[in-house]
């Protein structure tokens, strides 16, 4: 896997139309596209894609804490939407793009720096206009549910 470092190493909107949001984030997983940078930054990656869900692993570190010491919500949360909004991804159809309209976040309890979450989201529905999915994070090793997510994305056909 590797990070997009610019712009440029982004699909265009031409490249993003010409394939299925399922090619599109098998093609991250499998390292011919590259992986969005805000996932080097929060220290997370693609780990699995199949039609309406996705899983990202990520482990938090001390650049992702509050000035408590404790992980950021902002940290449950990217995962939550990226992990949601990708399963939703899985079903858009070439021509189409989507993007999040909401989501919410509970955070049920404190990860422990160093531990590795996995971020699953499962889409409950994509249609021609809209998606709606959920997620869970739960620890690798402890199988602890540390936070859930719903979002709702809409869908646009484009061509």
């Amino acid at each position: 896997m590797y990070f997009a470092e610019k712009p440029e190493d982004l699909l265009d909107q031409e490249g993003l139309l010409s394939m299925s949001g399922l090619e599109f984030m098998q093609g991250i997983l499998d390292g011919t596209l590259p992986a969005p940078p805000i996932s080097r930054v929060l220290n997370y990656r693609l780990y699995s894609v199949e039609e309406g869900r996705v899983a990202f692993r990520g482990t938090p570190g001390f650049d992702h804490t509050n000035p408590m010491g404790t992980v950021h919500g902002g940290w449950y949360g990217t995962l939550v939407d990226s992990c949601m909004a990708c399963a939703v991804m899985t079903l858009v159809p070439k021509g189409s793009v989507y993007t999040t309209l909401e989501f919410k976040t509970n955070i049920i309890r404190p990860i422990k720096l160093g531990t590795e979450i996995e971020a699953v989201g499962t889409s409950q529905h994509t249609g021609r206009s809209t998606g709606v999915a959920v997620a869970e994070l739960r620890g690798v090793e402890d199988g602890k549910l540390y936070a859930t997510g719903s979002t709702t994305c809409i869908v646009m056909k484009m061509r």
